[in-house]
C-alpha cells in the first residue's frame, strides 16, 4: 500500500503546473519514487535491517510523498509558505531520515555490485562536511532567488529539478554531520553552524523584505515563509548540532552512560546483505 502514495495524487500534481507535457512530467517521478521504495522493500527482506532503519526509512518516504505528490504540491504553487514548508520538509526531515536508515544495503541486494561505484562516491563526499555544506547552501541560496523559483513554478522540468537538488545535496549532508566519528566531529559542526547561519540569514531577508519577491506577490505570505526557513529549520540544524555537541562531549569525557550505536559513526558502507551460509550443526553422535 506505502508504494500507492506517490501515485495517488497524480492528476493534482500534473495540474498544478502550467506545462504542455506537466502530466508526464509529474508521472516519471512519481513512478521512480514508487520503483526506489519498492527496491528497498525487496533488498529489505533479504538483509533484514534493523527495526528502527526501516520505520526511519519508511517515515522518510512518506514524508517525502506527502511533500512532492500530495495536495502540499498544489499549495506550493500558490503560496510562498507552503512552497517553503515543502522545501524545508524534504530537506529537514526527508533527507536526514534516509540517512538514519541506511538503506545502501537493502538496494544492494537488489541492485547488484552496480551501485557500489555510487555508493563509494556517496561515502566519499560525506567524509567532507564542510565541503557538503557549501554544495547544499548553493543549491538553497540558488532555487530562491527570484528568478530560478519563478522558473520552477511555471515549468514542471525546472519544478522536478529543484527537488533533486534540494534532496541530492542534503543527503550527503547529514551523512556527514549526523554521525561523522571522531575526526570530522569539529568541521560537521562547523557545517551545521554555518548551515543555520546561512539560513537564518535568507528567512530573515525574506521576513524581513518590504516588497514581494516571489509571485503571486503577497509580501505577508512570503514573510510568513521566511520564518518557516528562520524558525522550525533553524531548529533541527541546532538540535542536529547540540546532539553532536553533546555526543562528542560525552566521549571525551569518558562518560559510561553513552551507548555504543549512539558514540559509533553512522554507517558509511552497504551492510553486507549476502548472509553467510553458516554450517549447519551436526546432530548428535550417537552414544
Amino acid at each position: 500500500m506505502t508504494l500507492l502514495l506517490p501515485l495517488l495524487w497524480l492528476p493534482s500534481a500534473a495540474q498544478a503546473h502550467s506545462t504542455d507535457w506537466s502530466e508526464t512530467t509529474s508521472v516519471l517521478p512519481a513512478l521512480a519514487y514508487a520503483l526506489v521504495w519498492g527496491a528497498y522493500l525487496l533488498g529489505a527482506r533479504r538483509c533484514r535491517p534493523p527495526r528502527a532503519w526501516r520505520a526511519a526509512f519508511h517515515a522518510g518516504m512518506v514524508v517525502g510523498a506527502l511533500s512532492m505528490f500530495g495536495p502540499l504540491d498544489s499549495w506550493a504553487e500558490r503560496s510562498t509558505a507552503w512552497h517553503m514548508a515543502q522545501h524545508m520538509l524534504l530537506i529537514g526531515a526527508v533527507a536526514p531520515l534516509l540517512v538514519l536508515a541506511a538503506p545502501l544495503g537493502a538496494w544492494r541486494a537488489v541492485c547488484g555490485r552496480w551501485l557500489d561505484a555510487p555508493a563509494r562516491a556517496f561515502v566519499r563526499a560525506g567524509r567532507r562536511p564542510l565541503a557538503c555544506a557549501a554544495v547544499h547552501a548553493a543549491a538553497i541560496w540558488v532555487w530562491h532567488a527570484p528568478g530560478p523559483y519563478e522558473a520552477a513554478l511555471r515549468h514542471e522540468g525546472w519544478h522536478w529539478l529543484a527537488h533533486a537538488s534540494f534532496l541530492l545535496s542534503a543527503l550527503p549532508f547529514w551523512q556527514a554531520t549526523l554521525r561523522p566519528g571522531r575526526r570530522r566531529a569539529l568541521a560537521a559542526a562547523m557545517a551545521l553552524l554555518a548551515t543555520l547561519m546561512h539560513t537564518g540569514s535568507l528567512g530573515a531577508l525574506l521576513t524581513f523584505a518590504r516588497v514581494p519577491l516571489y509571485p503571486p506577490g503577497d509580501l505577508a505570505d512570503q514573510q510568513l515563509a521566511g520564518l518557516v526557513m528562520w524558525v522550525p529549520g533553524g531548529l533541527v540544524y541546532l538540535a542536529a548540532m547540540v546532539a553532536l555537541v553533546a555526543r562528542a562531549w560525552l566521549r571525551h569525557a569518558g562518560h559510561a552512560a553513552v551507548p555504543a550505536a549512539a558514540a559509533a559513526p553512522l554507517r558509511t558502507t552497504p551492510p553486507p546483505c549476502d548472509r553467510a551460509r553458516r554450517p549447519r550443526p551436526r546432530g548428535r553422535a550417537a552414544a
